[in-house]
C-alpha cells in the first residue's frame, strides 16, 4: 500500500505534464463531468480539457425543465473554469430509464432501445432548442463543442445539425466543431457516411458493448460480463477509427475503458487520440502512457484484435 501510495504522489504531481509517449506521440488526456463545479475540479487534476460534459444534471430533480438562462449560466462558468480549454457539451440523454417527471414520458419496456438521446431531442424541440441556444451562447465566452449521443442513422445526424444550423445563425454565434457518440453498432458499420458530416467521433465503449453484446449493462446476474475489452467491441472501435481516419477525422473515447490503463493503451494503438476518464483517473492514465511508445500499443493493440475472449484481451502484457 505504500509503495501504491508513492507511485500516485508521483503521478500527482506529473499530472500538469502532457501525455507524451516515449517516442513523442501525444494523446489527449480530458475528463468526463456531469455538474458544473467539477469543471474547476477536472483542470486541477490534470485534465487537459472535457471530452464529455453530461448535461443531464440540469434537467433531474425537479419539477420543470431548466431555463435558456440558467443552462447559459452553468456552461459558461464551465468555460471560464476551463480558461480556453476545450469542453465538449453532450446534448441531452435521457430516457424512459430515468425518472423525469415533467417529460411525461411513458414508461418503455424497453428504455435503452426506445426514446431516448437524440430521438427525444428531436421529439422534443421544446427541450432541444432552448439547450442549443443556451450552448451557442456559451461558445461565445469560450471553446466550445457539441456532440449528439445516440445516433443510429444518418438521417438523424442530418435533422440534429439542421436545428443547431438555425439556432445558430439565430444567436449569430461562429460554427463550433460538432461531433457524435458511437454507441449504437448501426453507427459503426455507417461510420464512412457518418464521418462525412460531422467534425469527429466520441465513442461511448459503455454504451456500445451493451448495444453489440445484447447485455443490458445494469442486469445484475450478467453485468459482469459486459467487458468494453471484448474482441467485439474493439473490433467496432477500430471499424470506427479506420473510417474517421480515411475522412481526416479525430476519434475519442468517453467510456469506462478509457480510465482502464490497459484499455487506454490498447485504445491508444487502435488509433484514438483522445481518452475522456473520470476526474480520478487523469493522472494515472497520463503516467501510463508516457510509460509507453506508440509503436508498443500499436503491437499490443494488434494482439488484443486478434483474441477470442475479453479475458484473453486482459491477460495481454
Amino acid at each position: 500500500q505504500q509503495d501504491l501510495q508513492a507511485i500516485r504522489e508521483a503521478e500527482k504531481l506529473a499530472c500538469y505534464q502532457p501525455a507524451l509517449m516515449t517516442d513523442g506521440h501525444r494523446v489527449e488526456v480530458v475528463a468526463n463531468i456531469g455538474a458544473a463545479q467539477e469543471a474547476e475540479q477536472a483542470v486541477n487534476a490534470g485534465a487537459e480539457g472535457i471530452g464529455l460534459l453530461r448535461t443531464e444534471f440540469l434537467f433531474l430533480n425537479r419539477s420543470e425543465p431548466p431555463s435558456e438562462e440558467e443552462q447559459f449560466s452553468a456552461y459558461s462558468q464551465m468555460t471560464q473554469a476551463l480558461n480556453g480549454l476545450p469542453l465538449i457539451v453532450r446534448t441531452l440523454d435521457i430516457g424512459g430509464d430515468k425518472a423525469v417527471p415533467y417529460l411525461n414520458l411513458p414508461a418503455e419496456e424497453n428504455p435503452f432501445l426506445g426514446v431516448r438521446g437524440i430521438r427525444l431531442c428531436l421529439q422534443r424541440p421544446d427541450l432541444f432548442k432552448p439547450q442549443l441556444r443556451a450552448i451557442f451562447r456559451a461558445s461565445q465566452t469560450g471553446t466550445i463543442k457539441i456532440m449528439f449521443p445516440m445516433i443510429a442513422t444518418v438521417e438523424e445526424l442530418q435533422a440534429a445539425k439542421k436545428i443547431a444550423e438555425a439556432i445558430r445563425l439565430e444567436v449569430g454565434a461562429d460554427p463550433v466543431e460538432i461531433g457524435i457518440m458511437i454507441e449504437v453498432p448501426s453507427a459503426v458499420v455507417m461510420a464512412q457516411e457518418l464521418a462525412q458530416e460531422v467534425d469527429f467521433f466520441s465513442i461511448g465503449t459503455n454504451d456500445l458493448t451493451q448495444y453489440a453484446l445484447a447485455i443490458d449493462r445494469g442486469h445484475p446476474a450478467l453485468a459482469k460480463q459486459a467487458d468494453g475489452l471484448h474482441p467485439a467491441v474493439l473490433r467496432l472501435i477500430d471499424q470506427t477509427v479506420q473510417a474517421a481516419k480515411t475522412a481526416r477525422k479525430w476519434v475519442g473515447v468517453c467510456g469506462g475503458i478509457a480510465g482502464d490503463p490497459k484499455g487506454a493503451a490498447i485504445l491508444t494503438g487502435l488509433g484514438v487520440t483522445e481518452l475522456s476518464v473520470s476526474i480520478p483517473s487523469v493522472a494515472a492514465i497520463k503516467a501510463k502512457l508516457r510509460s509507453l511508445s506508440l509503436s508498443e500499443t500499436q503491437q499490443l493493440a494488434k494482439r488484443a484484435l486478434q483474441c477470442r475472449t475479453a479475458q484473453q484481451v486482459r491477460e495481454l502484457e
